[in-house]
This record gives structure tokens, C-alpha cells and sequence, in this order.
């Protein structure tokens, strides 16, 4: 598939969104690959050193300059810079995955991460029991998960959304079928139905 032909099943710039560790980079290389376009990590824009987030001036600014383009891939839910964001996107993914789904798979990337030391945005690296405090991925992941399946339906009713996009994605494997067109379904619903591709 030429990115051409990417670019007409999937859209130009694709908003990719879901619970921590639902697997949204991932996904959004996956896709800006195959559409020739940059990837953006909103958490590469609002992590500086040693977990300094951004200002909010500096964070939507980045935001703004990295969406300007033509054609992109935005992986991340931050709120903050979500009206840069959705308006010029063509397309919304929702990694709706269970929680049952997203927590494994949340703990295998935190152990993998803090085994490699690999550094992440601005050269931070993540501690694995760290991530069971108050503040960490763990608890964060259990305390948006479902407040995001309440938020983002009535988020995408609003007419400012009604353009979108939406493919809602309930697993993994429905992930996969959908990259590679096997899943029987419409490349293009609006979100303003409530529907998903």
C-alpha cells in the first residue's frame, strides 16, 4: 500500500487515543509509517527533564506547530491541547480496550522499560515501583479508564466533532483486522452517529 493509498483509507492526520498502556504509540508509528507522516507523542512534548511537565503556553504551542502539517499521527488523551488537536484531524482511534486487556500489558511495558533503562521523553526513565504510587501509571490507568468511556461519546456528539472519523477499536486483534482491512467494515463513520469503522 502506497501512502497514497494509506492516506485514502485511513485519513492524513489521525488522532489516536485510549488508556494508558492500551498500546497508542504503538499504533500511531504503525500508521504514520504506512501514511509517509510524522508521529507525535503528546507525552514527548509535555515531559521535559527529571518528569518537568510543560507549561501549558509551551505545551500548546509545541501542540499547535506539530499539527500544522498536512498529515500526521497524534498519540495521546491530553485535554489540555485536545481543541489543537481534534479539529484538524480527519480521523479519531479509540483504543477502548478492557481493563482486563490494558493492565498486563501496561505491567509488561513498565517492567520491560525499567529491566532496559530505556529512556523516554527528555531522557527520563520510569521506576517500576513507582508506578504503584498514587501518582503512577497504575492508578492513573484504573482512574481514567472508565472516565474516559464516559467522556469521549459525549465529546465526539458535539457538533465541533461531527468531521471525525471514528474507529473505535475493542481489542487488540480488532486492532489488527482493522490495519489490515480484514475486519468487514467501513473505513469511514462519522462520529457523530455514535457508530465506529
Amino acid at each position: 500500500m502506497t501512502p497514497g493509498e494509506a492516506r485514502a483509507r485511513f485519513g492524513s492526520r489521525i488522532a489516536v487515543v485510549g488508556t494508558t498502556g492500551a498500546g497508542k504509540s504503538t499504533l500511531a508509528r504503525d500508521l504514520a509509517g504506512r501514511l509517509g507522516a510524522p508521529c507525535v507523542e503528546l507525552d514527548a512534548l509535555y515531559w521535559g527533564p527529571d518528569w518537568t511537565p510543560a507549561s501549558d503556553a509551551a505545551f500548546r504551542a509545541r501542540t499547535a506547530e506539530a499539527v500544522a502539517g498536512d498529515a500526521w499521527v497524534v498519540a495521546g488523551n491530553y485535554g489540555q491541547v485536545r481543541d489543537l488537536v481534534w479539529p484538524r484531524a480527519d480521523r479519531l482511534v479509540w483504543l477502548d480496550y478492557s481493563i482486563r486487556t490494558v493492565f498486563p500489558r501496561l505491567v509488561r511495558r513498565t517492567l520491560r522499560r525499567t529491566r532496559r533503562r530505556e529512556a523516554l521523553w527528555a531522557g527520563n526513565r520510569e521506576r517500576f515501583w513507582a508506578q504503584f504510587a498514587w501518582n503512577g501509571l497504575f492508578i492513573w490507568a484504573l482512574r481514567t479508564h472508565w472516565r474516559r468511556r464516559r467522556e469521549y461519546p459525549a465529546l465526539l456528539r458535539r457538533p465541533q466533532h461531527a468531521h471525525l472519523r471514528l474507529t473505535r477499536l475493542r481489542s487488540p486483534a480488532a486492532t489488527a483486522r482493522w490495519l489490515t482491512g480484514t475486519d468487514g467494515a467501513p473505513s469511514d463513520q462519522s462520529s457523530s452517529s455514535g457508530s465506529a469503522s
